[in-house]
């Protein structure tokens, strides 16, 4: 049987796995988006969901995933704020690696 060799380009700037890790690289990211999945998510309950992340650094990285377009925020015009963060059609196309991740960690390392 033939053995097929795979030759990979430099990660230069055209670098498709490069481009990815930059958008899911953050130490939060994939937690973030794991945990507002397919629903509506309010900043308190993310908060509560992710434990270990500081207010400062979530609120930093929602601002970046929205900046990203992976994530949506809509903001209701009431007292107190009410705001809520959902995937958005690219987000959404993140939880299969999410759920790999996930995977790999239930069978390996839990």
């Amino acid at each position: 049987m033939e053995k097929k060799i795979k030759i990979n380009s430099p990660c230069d700037e055209r670098c498709p796995v490069k481009a990815s890790l930059s958008l899911l690289s953050g130490k939060w990211t994939l937690m973030i988006l794991f945990q507002i999945n397919d629903k509506a998510v309010r900043y308190g309950e993310l908060k509560r969901a992710v434990t270990g992340i500081s207010e400062k650094m979530l609120i930093q990285e929602l601002n970046m995933l929205v900046e990203n377009k992976l994530v949506s925020k809509k903001v209701f015009p009431q007292i107190p704020p009410k705001v809520e963060y959902r995937l958005t059609e690219l987000g959404l196309k993140t939880l299969p690696i999410v759920d790999q991740l996930a995977q790999f960690g239930l069978e390996n390392l839990v």
